[in-house]
């Protein structure tokens, strides 16, 4: 069975319990500022897991592209991936643990669907702590479906207990795992005495309290199931291979590097983890790239990491030898290859080559200066009788000016330096430390912290989008936006700055309809009703599906000024919004201009 397969036969198997397939989201969260990037499954999916009906009804399936970053240096093992894709299914105040428990047991083992050996399973629960008892209802439906005692283990919170937040909802969780060590596994072997052995390729949770405070749990009214497997790994554990890279996953990406490289993959550990780097890097980057709203590399945020990905992949091609720009070549096979699940990879095809080529070059010309100034700093270097460039030194090439850590050894050697490399990974350490984004400990997270200030700000950019097209015409299409407590951020695609005027106009319009306290409606109607109504939409949801349209209007049929297809947070009536003022209008990337507003003043929510 190949990932395509997979694909197909999971969401196959959740559309025969009644669940309604959904779309896969963007990459780039819409509307939490907590995240750089929809890390996994359950992100888009937020609101209806804390309480809002979703149009699809209370039983969901989809697959998601994710994207990690917390561990992007230790990318280049057989098993680490920054980009994955998760198959889940949802109840929403549905069914809970025991028709939860039972499906996946069904899917996993019987002959009808991936035939797994049953006794090369096994599960972990909750082990119960002094704020919640031990989930022995999940043990006793794993048991009714055939699970021996010795392959369930208890584990403390750390490993089973998901949490929102502080506060909010949560609950115990079990996990799947399945054997990838020589034979059978030995009796008494699970996850909780031999972890090495035992691989984790799905994961259930049962939201199922409310956290009050610290030590008060409140059972939830509402309990919701969220549930997520790991298509790389389960398609890896399908067809017996050691690691992720040696499936058709990767595999037609790794032909590629070793064509442009002319190194034979798997002769070389340490060559083959270059290969590694350079994969998954290129794959993450055209995934970026290519989504509905797909950044470009920038100084901070989101861009910031897709540059990381990018010079990253680059330094490594040139550790293989590879001395021309390679990654559109690569990033071609991945579009190949994904185009069916992701046609938005096809359709975004030139933006992801002319923004992957003009990287590289920027790049490599980087390099160019990170060699100039390490010239400079030579007379000061060789005043230093101990030969030894220090780590704060190297840093700061790497920081500053994209310099690796590798070339400035290569660099230090032909002048009789050594590089402190123990101080190198010190100086990044306490760097790291100090720009760490909320995102690297929000794997099991991720719940949107929607205030008051940003449920505005979100129905502002609608606002906002309108008046452009009102201004400068049909070709302004939103590709991208970003809101936290402070400001909005609004990507559109737009082939020239904007005059002042043009600015003035656009801001006018916004706090005009503002003033008309406009009311602002929703209704849930197919897509193909969605855009016939006249509804915007990045239209990545498939045809039929139905989805939620927000009208701001006196007549959502008749005499409206924004119709959107969008998944909220909204406010009311547009009186509650308050004062907008453009502070900048800028450039993005090519063909593409971006708007930084502010909001102040506004009636409450509630008014």
């Amino acid at each position: 069975m190949n990932a395509n397969e997979l694909r197909s036969k999971y969401i196959e198997f959740f559309k025969s319990k009644n669940h309604v397939e959904i779309s896969g989201q963007s990459l780039i969260p819409e509307n939490d500022p907590s995240v750089l990037f929809t890390m996994a499954g359950m992100h888009p999916l937020v609101p209806y897991l804390l309480g809002e009906k979703h149009p699809a009804g209370t039983r969901l399936t989809d697959y998601q592209k994710c994207i990690r970053t917390g561990d992007i240096e230790e990318v280049g093992d057989p098993s680490h991936l920054t980009c994955f894709e998760m198959l889940g299914n949802w109840s929403l105040g549905d069914y809970f643990k025991k028709e939860s428990i039972a499906y996946s047991y069904e899917f996993l083992t019987s002959p009808d669907w991936l035939a797994l050996d049953p006794k090369k399973i096994s599960v972990t629960v909750f082990a119960g702590d002094e704020n919640a008892p031990r989930d022995e209802e999940a043990a006793g439906y794993w048991k009714e479906n055939g699970m021996p005692e010795d392959k369930i283990a208890y584990l403390p919170a750390s490993d089973n207990w998901w949490a929102a937040g502080p506060t909010g909802p949560c609950g115990p969780d079990t996990e799947i795992f399945y054997w990838v060590g020589e034979g059978l596994p030995p009796l008494g072997s699970n996850k909780g005495t031999d972890s090495a052995n035992w691989m984790e390729i799905w994961n259930n949770v049962f939201m199922q309290y409310n956290r009050v405070d610290e030590k008060t749990l409140l059972p939830l009214e509402k309990k919701n199931v969220d549930t997520g497997m790991g298509l790389e790994r389960t398609n890896c554990i399908l067809q017996g291979k050691t690691s992720v890279y040696l499936t058709e996953v990767f595999q037609p990406i790794i032909k590629t590097i070793e064509n442009l490289s002319g190194y034979k993959y798997g002769t070389n550990e340490e060559k083959d983890k270059s290969v590694r780097i350079i994969a998954d890097h290129t794959r993450s980057s055209v995934f970026i790239l290519g989504d509905q709203r797909g950044v470009t590399p920038d100084r901070v945020g989101a861009g910031y990491v897709l540059r990381r990905l990018i010079r990253r992949a680059v330094r490594h091609g040139m550790k293989l030898g590879i001395e021309k720009d390679f990654m559109a070549e690569v990033a071609a096979t991945v579009i190949e290859n994904f185009k069916g699940p992701y046609p938005e990879l096809e359709a975004n095809r030139e933006k992801v080559y002319k923004e992957l080529t003009a990287e590289e070059a920027k790049f490599r010309h980087t390099l160019t200066k990170g060699e100039a100034e390490f010239q400079k700093l030579l007379p000061n270097l060789m005043k230093n009788p101990k030969k030894i460039i220090s780590g704060k030194v190297a840093y700061n090439l790497y920081e500053t000016y994209g310099y690796p850590l590798e070339l400035t050894q290569e660099l230090g050697a032909e002048h009789g330096f050594t590089v402190d490399v123990e101080g190198f990974k010190e100086a990044e350490r306490k760097h790291q430390e100090a720009s760490k984004t909320v995102d690297a400990g929000a794997a099991k997270g991720g719940l949107a912290e929607q205030s008051e200030i940003t449920t505005k700000y979100h129905t502002a950019t609608h606002l906002l989008q309108q008046a452009l097209v009102n201004v400068l015409g049909d070709q302004v299409a939103q590709k991208g936006s970003n809101i936290n407590n402070e400001r909005m951020r609004f990507d559109f695609t737009f082939e020239r700055p904007m005059t002042k005027e043009e600015i003035q106009k656009v801001e006018d319009i916004v706090n005009e309809k503002i003033k008309e306290d406009l009311p602002v409606t929703m209704e849930v109607m197919p897509l193909d009703k969605a855009k016939a109504e006249g509804a915007r939409a990045l239209f990545t949801n498939k045809y039929g599906e139905d989805v939620k349209v927000y009208t701001i209007g006196r007549d959502a049929k008749n005499d409206w000024f924004s119709k959107e297809v969008c998944g909220g947070p909204h406010v009311q009536h547009t009186a509650q919004i308050g004062d907008f003022k453009i502070q900048k209008e800028q450039s993005s990337s090519a063909g593409v201009r971006r708007i930084r507003a502010v909001i102040s003043g506004g009636l409450p929510l509630d008014k």
